[in-house]
């Protein structure tokens, strides 16, 4: 091999139906209770309901990551595998369909553990759960790749997948904290939360695998495995453009997973209303349901790199107003939100768009025959990423927390926080992402294919 070759993969035309797209999408559901809510509720879970300290609680969800990242290239490499040997990942997206037990589990604490061994409990199952959503995940976003489309219809699948995701996530997102019982949450209420999430979870994961197994009936792509192991993540990382467009994501979901964490403090600790956390949830989540066709029509028309540019800049403006706090007036705030909500939105859609425009603009062979492979290979890695952000997100605001000596205590009680743990709740909600989006914009300036992908595939 002379290195990687880069060529231009032929376009194509094809419209996929919308039936198949749309139980393809129906996949997500499942897959956003599991991002929102252990990253909107199991930080505050751990210290305000379990009493473990804000130090153990961020360790607790940064450790099990560490897992991710080694393996999730390797589920990659063995859904390509599948994908060679069967013509399809279906083993693998039945597999991670055990998600909604692990979720379930997540929030079923017995009630005699605190502190520590509370932690412990929670970490085992993040691990668990984890590893299968990575079982479901990895060959669910190689799909895109697997099929033969061109470059906006790339970005029409993932406007469907991004939809859908939205609502899942502002479902669980808004059922969640009421199902745990609200101002008053107490154990029974996140173990009775997790029983009912899980339940329609697996569901929707069902529906999902057999979507995908009507979109490849009608537009999919054999393609070879390619080289396995620690060689395929070599080569996926010398991919330049690779390269910069997962830095850049990892900047992304970091942010967007810190904001998340923080959203019950802000609304208890800083507007001083703890039930405004639905309200702030919804006002994030919701836009997305509304503006995610205007994305797809302003990455039409202008590409998807300057509309992600645009809408981390957004993210970024928006950020920098809830660091101001109460005195901006609860109106703001809240339009704020909003303005990261919209962002957010571009920032789902418009970089999983652009994966399957990097996968099929690579080549792994010898001659360069324009066969593009190890598809799995990439999306493992990318999804390695993505549950690297998840982690490093709550762990840096947790770190924010214990800085300024936030007091953790169990369901029922309400320690008097310090002023430093209250500035701590504000600028780790505001600044802290300003500061992180900034650093995605700058990494996402380094990415070049799309003026290339737009012509070519």
């Amino acid at each position: 091999m002379t290195g990687l070759d880069r060529r231009p993969v032929a376009a194509t035309d094809t419209t996929l139906p919308r039936g198949p797209l749309a139980g393809f999408a129906t996949g997500s559901l499942g897959m956003g209770v599991w991002v929102t809510v252990p990253g909107l509720l199991l930080l505050y879970f751990l210290t305000d309901v379990l009493a473990v300290g804000p130090w153990l609680a961020g360790l607790a969800l940064l450790l099990p990551k560490i897992a991710d990242v080694l393996l999730h290239p390797w589920v990659g490499h063995r859904a390509d595998v599948e994908q060679t040997r069967r013509g399809d990942r279906r083993r693998l997206l039945l597999l991670g369909c055990a998600l909604p037990v692990a979720f379930a589990a997540l929030f079923a604490v017995p009630g005699g553990l605190t502190g520590a061994p509370a932690a412990a409990w929670v970490a085992v199952f993040f691990i668990a759960g984890n590893l299968l959503f990575a079982a479901y995940q990895v060959p669910y976003l190689a799909t895109p790749a697997d099929l033969r489309i061109g470059y906006d219809e790339r970005t029409r699948l993932m406007a469907f997948r991004m939809v859908v995701l939205t609502l899942g996530i502002l479902v669980a997102g808004l059922l969640a904290p009421l199902l745990t019982g609200g101002d008053s949450a107490t154990r029974g209420g996140y173990q009775r939360m997790g029983v009912v999430l899980a339940v329609g979870m697996l569901v929707a994961m069902l529906v999902g695998v057999a979507g995908i197994a009507r979109l490849r009936g009608s537009a999919a792509d054999r393609t070879p495995a390619g080289h396995g192991g620690w060689r395929a993540l070599r080569i996926a990382l010398r991919d330049r453009q690779f390269r910069w467009l997962v830095a850049a994501y990892l900047a992304m979901s970091t942010t967007t997973h810190l904001v998340l964490a923080g959203v019950p403090y802000y609304a208890e600790y800083e507007l001083r209303a703890p039930g405004l956390t639905t309200v702030l949830v919804a006002a994030f989540v919701a836009p997305a349901l509304l503006v995610t066709p205007a994305w797809l029509v302003v990455a039409r028309r202008v590409g998807k790199q300057r509309a992600l540019l645009g809408a981390q800049g957004a993210f970024a403006i928006g950020s920098l107003v809830l660091a101001v706090g109460r005195p901006a007036g609860l109106p703001v705030l809240v339009a704020a939100v909003a303005v990261l909500g919209v962002a957010f939105a571009g920032m789902q859609l418009l970089p999983f768009s652009m994966l399957p425009d990097v996968i099929r603009a690579a080549t792994h062979t010898a001659d360069g025959d324009g066969t593009p492979t190890g598809a799995g290979t990439y999306t493992g890695v990318w999804t390695a990423t993505e549950a690297t952000g998840a982690a490093l997100g709550p762990y840096a605001y947790a770190l924010c927390l214990t800085v300024g000596g936030f007091v953790a205590s169990t369901a029922g009680e309400s320690p008097v926080q310090p002023d430093a743990a209250l500035a701590a709740v504000r600028y780790g909600f505001g600044l802290l992402p300003a500061v992180a989006m900034l650093a995605a914009l700058l990494l996402q300036r380094r990415y070049t294919l799309d003026a290339t992908a737009r012509t070519t595939s």
